[in-house]
């Protein structure tokens, strides 16, 4: 049974980059076929997909977040880190990470989430 737990900071400054680490127990992240996604859920809205990382490290983005979206791996360590830039108190949110098998199909693993406020 796949598990993913998300770490960081809770609090992030407006202007700064919000960075989240997902590490990733029971399974590999280099498994064919599966993705590594972040997804955020402000307060009072509804899920957003931010992007994800292949089995192969391709990275895909949310055309509306790419310019200030990074994802990245290390295998060594099974995680995958996400890298928010120009932060603004409208970034505050629960970010998830998240598998899926295929990067269009629903996620079938998911991370707890973690409250990211943005906030001087």
């Amino acid at each position: 049974q796949v598990q993913l737990q998300e770490s960081g900071p809770g609090l992030v400054k407006p202007s700064q980059t919000l960075s989240l680490t997902c590490t990733i127990s029971g399974g590999s992240i280099t498994t064919d076929y599966y993705y590594w996604s972040w997804i955020r859920q402000p307060p009072g809205k509804g899920l957003e997909w931010m992007g994800a990382i292949g089995y192969s490290g391709s990275t895909y983005y949310s055309p509306s977040l790419r310019s200030r979206t990074s994802i990245s791996r290390d295998t060594s360590k099974n995680q995958f880190t996400l890298q928010l830039s120009s932060v603004t108190p409208e970034d505050t949110a629960v970010y998830y990470c998240a598998r899926q098998v295929g990067l269009f199909n629903a996620s079938d693993a998911w991370g707890q989430g973690t409250l990211v406020t943005v906030s001087s």
